[in-house]
């Protein structure tokens, strides 16, 4: 990682992660792998960090936990058909007591406020928090989002993960491109040969099931690795298809899972959705793995023809050619892609200019 650049003050970041999941290894996806990536990078560069998110998250990061309290409801708030779920309405208490902290100052004076989570309050409230705020849109547009953005501070900033993203925003807010990146002195090249690998959190919208029936139509031994986010999705979709060849290996831990594509010789992404990134894609080029993908969101801006095949969305047949194709391309085209586009120091450069931008103006008077 490179050293802070000479003559320039270490900037003290208010990081807010998500409080749904911990951001610490193995990540349960895209947004704690991010988080964890952006706050050890600017750490080891001589900023401070205070990082609020999940319990259970990485306890070198310094964490501050965000308190998720069990909540209950009345009876009498219960009978209300429109109520907002439980769940809902510990998320929205754990983030305003967040911010209502950060207001009177009890964790300090921050010059930036980075909103690192899907939450609408720290955007609606950014004009009394007392450090601007960006946030990193990392999905298409979300009506609570979408709300909040009126209510926002007139120097909010907002980064988006992809182009595809910032466009699909821009009904709403302007946003910079900083895409994001993973630490390529960790995700290493590997020698390949093996059969073809699909990883991420096993859910409908990432359809692991339409990569196992292109992989069985390809004649190619499938390992999918991850978290069973959707236990009756899987039993319903995913279980029926496995065989000897085609296999779930599991959520592996961070070594396994890269040794697992490093070995692999195609990675294959299948999203059922508009992909906002795709990070999974960028992990398997580091590790020299050439990529067939659903040609779906943003994975046209990671995926080239150098390094890997884009195939339809849904189109199981074309997707089973993509990984025969792709197999056969070279793996340095695939780590080199990585390390000119995606690798982490990359990103953290992007935020550290913008987050240098927003401390110089500093708030309105």
């Amino acid at each position: 990682m490179r050293p802070q650049t000479t003559g320039q003050r270490a900037l003290r970041i208010c990081l807010v992660a998500s409080s749904r999941f911990p951001v610490g290894e193995p990540f349960m996806g895209g947004l704690e792998a991010h988080t964890h990536a952006l706050a050890s990078a600017l750490v080891a560069r001589g900023h401070e960090v205070c990082l609020f998110a999940a319990a259970g998250s990485d306890p070198s990061l310094g964490v501050v936990e965000l308190p998720v309290a069990e909540f209950t409801t009345s009876a009498g708030a219960r009978s209300d058909v429109g109520a907002m779920p439980e769940q809902w309405m510990a998320e929205h208490h754990a983030y305003l007591d967040l911010l209502l902290a950060v207001t009177r100052g009890d964790h300090g004076t921050f010059d930036v406020v980075h909103n690192n989570s899907l939450h609408h309050l720290p955007i609606a409230m950014s004009p009394i928090l007392p450090a601007p705020v960006v946030t990193t849109l990392h999905t298409p547009p979300l009506a609570w989002l979408e709300s909040a953005a009126s209510f926002a501070d007139a120097g909010a900033r907002y980064v988006a993960v992809s182009r595809h993203t910032a466009q699909a925003w821009e009904h709403v807010v302007d946003a910079e491109v900083i895409h994001n990146g993973i630490d390529t002195t960790v995700w290493t090249q590997g020698p390949g040969g093996g059969g073809a690998m699909w990883s991420g959190r096993l859910v409908p919208e990432k359809a692991p099931h339409e990569a196992l029936a292109a992989a069985r139509i390809a004649g190619l031994p499938l390992d999918l690795a991850g978290p069973v986010h959707d236990r009756a999705y899987f039993d319903r979709e995913v279980l029926p298809l496995l065989d000897g060849e085609r296999r779930y290996v599991g959520h592996l831990g961070p070594r396994e899972l890269r040794t697992a594509l490093g070995g692999a010789s195609v990675a294959v992404v299948t999203p059922a959705w508009e992909e906002p990134f795709g990070l999974v894609a960028a992990e398997a080029l580091a590790c020299g793995t050439p990529v067939a993908a659903y040609d779906r969101g943003a994975l046209g801006e990671i995926v080239t023809g150098d390094c890997g095949r884009l195939a339809p969305g849904g189109d199981v047949e074309a997707l089973a050619a993509a990984m025969l194709e792709a197999r056969a391309l070279s793996r340095d085209a695939a780590r080199a892609r990585a390390e000119s586009c995606f690798d982490h120091a990359r990103m953290v450069d992007g935020y550290e200019r913008t987050y240098r931008s927003m401390s110089q103006l500093g708030r309105a008077a």
